[in-house]
């Protein structure tokens, strides 16, 4: 499937607040990953558990490592995006932010839609969830090639 312009380039480092960015996950990030995934189990199974089947209470680092790599590559394709939102020492995974095509048959627009997710760790600094919140949609009007973009996750609307 065609999603995205042949000639769009998807950014590898975005600045979101002072100290604050975002930047595609890798299997490298494991170490941070696990622990934030894992810390906020509860709320992301209840978030995406129905949806994802993610993440399930007894995911291994084989698991998370494989989940990662998996983004990695369908970021390279431009078959999906995850961007990890990081401090400034990218020594601690704070949240994600999930870009994905509209299902098959979802997309009666003419052109690019995206399905658009993310979430923050429980314990993030003060503000970040709002920032984030304020920050995806602009970013992905201003940066990406959509033509609509949905939240069905209901982080919008």
């Amino acid at each position: 499937m065609i999603w995205l312009p042949a000639e769009f380039v998807h950014p590898l480092r975005v600045d979101l607040t002072d100290g604050i960015h975002l930047r595609p996950i890798s299997p490298d990030d494991l170490a941070i990953d696990m622990p934030a995934v894992m810390g906020n189990q509860p709320m992301l199974w209840a978030k995406y558990g129905d949806a994802w089947g993610w993440p399930p209470a007894d995911m291994s680092a084989e698991a998370d490592r494989d989940d990662l790599a998996r983004h990695a590559r369908e970021m390279v394709a431009h078959e999906s995006f995850n961007y990890a939102i990081l401090p400034t020492a990218e020594d601690r995974l704070l949240g994600c932010v999930y870009i994905d095509p509209a299902e098959e048959g979802d997309n009666a627009a003419a052109g690019p839609v995206a399905d658009v997710s993310w979430w923050v760790v429980a314990d993030a600094p003060a503000g970040l969830g709002a920032a984030v919140d304020a920050f995806v949609p602009e970013w992905l009007a201003r940066a990406w090639p959509f033509t609509v973009v949905r939240y069905p996750f209901g982080e919008v609307g």
